[in-house]
């Protein structure tokens, strides 16, 4: 599967924007997913997770009830719907799956479990 993300930007604090990574290739609907980041200077980190079938979701404590994970499989596409930015939350923000069909409800944290990887979008938020 080849990834696409989309949607970053420049922004002030407290405003929002919507991530997209759009998926080709496999059906999406075979892939948790995930979105993380790197800041610069900074190691590449966890923002959130969904499985496949979009039942189940994670996303980091740094932003609990501001980002939200979903996905429409019809579009083969995830979203990561940010609000309340914080000058914090600049980085390249990467989308990434794993094919895992065993299971509707599988999604990890763990960067090093996921095959495939978009190549990126740069979110910055000023103060």
């Amino acid at each position: 599967v080849q990834l696409q993300a989309s949607g970053g930007g420049l922004v002030q604090a407290g405003c929002s924007l919507r991530l997209s990574c759009a998926a080709s290739g496999r059906p999406f609907s075979l892939y948790a997913s995930g979105w993380f980041r790197q800041a610069p200077g900074k190691e590449r980190e966890f923002v959130a997770a969904l499985s496949r079938s979009g039942f189940s979701t994670d996303v980091a404590d740094s932003v609990k009830g501001r980002f939200t994970i979903s996905r429409d499989n019809a579009k083969n596409t995830v979203f990561l719907q940010m609000n309340s930015l914080k000058p914090e939350d600049t980085a390249v923000y990467h989308c990434a799956a794993k094919e895992y069909v065993r299971s509707s409800y599988y999604y990890t944290d763990n960067q090093t479990e996921y095959d495939y990887w978009g190549q990126g979008t740069e979110v910055t938020v000023s103060s």
